[in-house]
């Protein structure tokens, strides 16, 4: 099992998350961070103070994935967040030891894969 992190220019995210649910992988968290990579620096003024801006605003993705999804997860994210500029951003793959599915109770594999829908009651 792995953790993959993405990190990516905010104006990537559809395209990213489009291609993920196109390689049909399910389950991830999206969260908006600043940071700084091999961007230059902005300078900006701001009510008559020049302001150097140094950090970037980025998205980050967490996706929890078994072995078979993580060359499909990385390929999709690499192809939808390229733009071949500086400042694209970055992908890790992270192992990982354990995971639990809170709901169920599932562990490891069956914990990263998409959970079953609940069975609908008999009419």
């Amino acid at each position: 099992m792995k953790l993959i992190v993405a990190v990516i220019r905010p104006d990537r995210l559809n395209e990213v998350l489009e291609a993920l649910f196109h390689a049909e992988v399910r389950g991830l968290t999206v969260s908006r961070v600043m940071g700084h990579g091999g961007e230059t620096e902005r300078v900006e003024t701001y009510r008559g103070t020049t302001v150097k801006m140094g950090l970037q605003e980025k998205v980050r993705l967490e996706i929890g994935v078994s072995e078979p999804f993580v060359a499909i997860t990385v390929r999709a994210l690499l192809e939808a967040a390229h733009t071949g500029d500086v400042g694209d951003g970055k992908v890790f793959v992270l192992d990982v030891d354990q995971v639990y599915r809170i709901r169920t109770g599932e562990r490891d594999e069956a914990a990263v894969t998409p959970a079953p829908a609940p069975a609908a009651a008999p009419a």
